[in-house]
């Protein structure tokens, strides 16, 4: 089985309390590759691709977030992997 590309969308309290820090060094630690940013409407986009177990427990720590931060919402997307461009080793981004 290959890799497996994700965009989630996570709504609730995510700005302002780590989440792109906690969830980059989660990416990392999973040695998935993607992005993690902010968004102007207050959600957090992630973009990872990579094993497809990685991806679901990535998924599976933003459905949780960090300690401060309150999930309500995850919209997972499935891309092709290595859609657009490739992704490198798991970064925040702005």
């Amino acid at each position: 089985m290959g890799d497996r590309r994700v965009r989630m969308l996570i709504s609730g309290r995510v700005q302002g309390v780590c989440f792109r820090a906690y969830t980059c060094e989660e990416g990392r630690r999973l040695r998935v590759n993607g992005t993690v940013r902010n968004l102007p409407d207050g959600r957090v986009e992630v973009v990872a691709e990579g094993d497809p177990e990685r991806i679901r427990a990535l998924e599976a720590f933003c459905r949780q977030g960090p300690p401060f931060a309150r999930v309500q919402r995850v919209e997972i997307r499935e891309e092709p992997p290595g859609e657009r461009t490739p992704l490198g080793p798991f970064r925040i981004t702005h």
